[in-house]
Order: C-alpha cells, then sequence, then structure tokens
C-alpha cells in the first residue's frame, strides 16, 4: 500500500517544475486550478475555502523563487568563467626593436 503524505505530493510538485519539460504545462495547470470554481475546498465556504488556493500560491511563488534564484546563480557563474577565461588568455605579441 503507497503511503500518502503532503510531503510526497510536495516533492512530486518540485520535481515537475524543476523538469524542463513539464515545467510550463505544470504552471499553466496550476493557474487553471486557481482560476477554477473546482477546488477541493469550495471557495463560497468563509476562511477553509481559500486555504487551498493559498498554499498552492505559495507552492508555485516558493518554486518559482528557486528557479530564478537558480537561473540567477548559474548566469553569475557563466559570467565569471567568461571573466576567468578572458583573464587568463595567452596573447602572442612581436617585439620590435623603435630605434
Amino acid at each position: 500500500m503507497a503511503s500518502f503524505s503532503l510531503e510526497s505530493i510536495y516533492n512530486w510538485y518540485r520535481n515537475l517544475v524543476a523538469n524542463p519539460k513539464y515545467r510550463w504545462w505544470v504552471i499553466g495547470g496550476t493557474m487553471l486550478y486557481l482560476l477554477s470554481p473546482i477546488d477541493i475546498a469550495p471557495d463560497f465556504l468563509p476562511f477553509i475555502g481559500q486555504i487551498d488556493d493559498a498554499v498552492v500560491i505559495t507552492l508555485l511563488a516558493t518554486e518559482m523563487a528557486q528557479l530564478l534564484k537558480d537561473r540567477a546563480a548559474k548566469v553569475k557563474q557563466q559570467k565569471a568563467e567568461k571573466a576567468t577565461a578572458a583573464a587568463n588568455a595567452v596573447v602572442d605579441a612581436e617585439v620590435v626593436e623603435v630605434k
């Protein structure tokens, strides 16, 4: 029997968002869920109806922030590697004596 936990759902969602093949499908599905009147907890129930939407928004925002943070770190690393390569480049020069 498979165990069901919120942590397993969270990990599943994170892995899908991290996968470039499914990322935009998951983001689109999440946005569709947020805009849809069909929810796990209907929105017409005071407080309880908004909890699932708040959790989904928080989950999406957290994962998108992590993706942007990882992307910024990758770009920074690439720029540092280019700067290091440029600094270590060997320049051939001919020396000519001028009288």
